[in-house]
């Protein structure tokens, strides 16, 4: 397996890393900003949870129309705008007296435009790295994403203190920009891995042949479902802790960046496909505990146990490459991230409804309790499915 170090001699894997690193920051920054407005605002949980994940809840129409992109549009300037239109979107965000509504349809459609994101960037990943590269640098952007988290909601929940919620969304349209530059400078004008154009059919087709095998279906499950319903109760953090939301995220991510490294790096090959299961129960068993409402201490050291079981999606990513023909897999990883996301935005609302009926630390463990009961089932499912082989046609 590459090492890390050796990751960073491959052309545009730098540029690429430095791009995704801004632009996560910015989505810290700025999401952490977004549910502060909108809860300081409105005080509601549902509210509040909605700004921070509403984005991912419009990946299902992208996921649905647009994914035959991932493959089909040039890498580079599909990038490039992508984080263009979240730079201007973010700066739209921050104008004062946006009417509630106005704010939400600028949140729905910049998550339309996220959608084609997710599958352009991992395609491009795979594409520039060699066959057993594909997982030590997914485990490295993960990594970076959890660093960037930590220092993003620690210095966005730090400004939020000095600044207001509208400056702190225009220093993300900031660091959008940022990103939009570096990969402009970067990354070469490669063509499209595929040819065609963008349709909703092509698409429609596509997404079909990845769901028609079991083994890649219940693949996409494990990725989406279990994922999905703890990020719904992270969304709570906001209402749960309104002063000290920032810490529990920066914990989230550390958690985060701890299973990344422990399953990208230190496990063998040879033991990473059993992991899945118990990482992905290990991400909800913790959050059983907000029930009690325990103090934000207590609260912090559950969230960053807990993250360590996003570890799994590693695992689960590697299998999902070894099920799909190299030409899909812009798409394959796309239809992943898009799903991913959409459920964790469907969880959000969710998870912003129980707190209304009751509070956050029980819509918390109420979503714990969905995500271990479906990995439960998909883990019984999968030891009935038979062994999969990796489908004709494929370039693995």
């Amino acid at each position: 397996m590459p090492s890390y170090r050796s990751l960073f001699r491959v052309p545009e894997f730098t540029p690429l890393f430095l791009g995704a690193a801004a632009k996560t920051a910015a989505q810290t920054v700025g999401g952490l900003a977004l549910g502060t407005l909108v809860y300081r605002a409105t005080g509601s949980p549902l509210l509040s949870a909605v700004s921070m994940f509403g984005p991912s809840l419009a990946q299902v129409v992208g996921a649905t129309f647009l994914l035959s992109g991932a493959d089909r549009l040039p890498p580079r300037a599909a990038l490039v705008a992508v984080s263009l239109a979240f730079a201007a979107g973010t700066a739209l965000l921050a104008l004062p007296g946006l009417a509630t509504g106005a704010l939400f349809t600028v949140i729905l459609l910049l998550g339309l435009v996220e959608s084609l994101a997710g599958g352009i960037r991992w395609g491009l990943l795979n594409e520039i790295l060699t066959k057993d590269g594909y997982l030590p640098g997914r485990s490295l952007f993960n990594m970076m994403s959890g660093l960037m988290q930590i220092t993003g909601y620690a210095t966005g929940g730090a400004l939020l203190t000095a600044l207001s919620p509208r400056t702190c969304l225009l220093l993300a349209a900031a660091l959008y920009l940022t990103a939009a530059l570096v990969l402009r400078l970067g990354l070469t004008a490669r063509p499209p891995r595929a040819d065609g154009r963008l349709s909703p059919a092509a698409t429609w087709r596509t997404n079909v042949l990845l769901w028609s095998a079991r083994p890649r279906r219940l693949t996409y499950l494990g990725l989406w479902l279990p994922n999905g319903l703890v990020v719904g109760g992270e969304s709570l953090y906001v209402s749960y802790a309104p002063d000290a939301a920032g810490t529990l995220f920066a914990c989230a991510a550390l958690g985060m960046l701890a299973g990344d490294v422990t399953v990208g790096r230190l496990v063998p090959a040879a033991v990473r496909p059993r992991l899945a299961t118990p990482l992905l129960l290990l991400l909800a068993t913790p959050y059983l505990l907000f029930c009690a409402h325990p103090p934000v201490a207590v609260a912090a050291v559950c969230v960053a146990v807990a993250s360590a079981g996003f570890g799994a999606s590693l695992v689960q990513q590697e299998r999902l490459m070894s099920l799909t023909p190299g030409e899909l897999a812009g798409h394959a990883l796309g239809l992943h991230s898009a799903g991913m996301l959409t459920l964790q935005g469907v969880s959000a609302a969710v998870a912003g409804s129980l707190a209304q009926l009751a509070s956050p630390g029980r819509a918390m463990a109420v979503m714990a309790v969905g995500s271990l009961a479906v990995t439960g089932s998909l883990a019984t499912a999968g030891r009935r499915s038979p062994a999969a082989a990796v489908p004709e046609g494929s370039s693995r």
